[in-house]
């Protein structure tokens, strides 16, 4: 897949409508929206995804909600329909947005690439095979997964080194933040395709990281 050829601006603007119509709708009928049938035709390939709300006007770091999907398992437009909601009333470390909210909101949407293992000899060889601003992380072990997508190590003032990504990664896991170390701990990365509004209901620009 050619990142830059498989999504243009144009299909960033009507994924983020779709995914805002969806929350607003279901924040006042408590349902989601029919899916319109020129999204589920346009978006039908599976992807990975994950929908993240930021507030606008938040000092500081402005998370409402992220929720996604790491694997490709379903049509990208059924993962924005479900998540889209979820990350809007299911984070469980955040109180449910409402509808008057929204107008405060940003919404963000991360399509990924498929996840790939990290192959090391050595912990330290993680160092020369990941970039920051490219890639982001999975640490797993066991039954604890946990996420952190490309853009969080540099947005909202943030300058982490691969160290500082790697633990928190695996504290996103739920695991101790050196257990990058252990190589019981498989360390995956992956790239995302960004799509963001500059304010609510605003232009929608694709987001480059580096």
């Amino acid at each position: 897949m050619s990142k830059d050829k498989e999504f243009g601006v144009k299909d960033g603007e009507l994924l983020i409508k779709f995914a805002r119509e969806n929350i607003e709708h279901y924040l006042t009928s408590s349902k989601r929206m029919e899916v319109p049938s020129t999204i589920k035709s346009k978006f039908s390939d599976k992807y990975g995804v994950f929908v993240t709300l930021n507030d606008y006007k938040a000092d500081g770091n402005p998370l409402r909600g992220c929720i996604g999907y790491i694997e490709p398992n379903y049509p990208l437009y059924e993962v924005i329909h479900r998540v889209s909601v979820s990350s809007a009333v299911d984070d469980y470390r955040f109180n449910s947005v409402s509808l008057n909210d929204m107008d405060n909101i940003i919404i963000e949407i991360s399509i990924l690439t498929p996840p790939k293992l990290i192959e090391v000899t050595n912990p330290n060889d993680y160092f020369d095979k990941i970039e920051i601003g490219r890639d982001g992380l999975i640490a797993e072990k066991g039954t604890k997964r946990g996420l952190l997508l490309p853009q969080v190590p540099i947005d909202h003032g943030r300058n982490w080194d691969i160290d500082t990504f790697l633990k928190h990664t695996c504290n996103k896991a739920g695991l101790s933040e050196n257990a990058w170390k252990d190589n019981q701990t498989k360390i995956y990365s992956f790239q995302a395709i960004l799509f963001e509004e500059l304010k609510p209901r605003g232009e929608v620009v694709r987001k480059y990281l580096v």
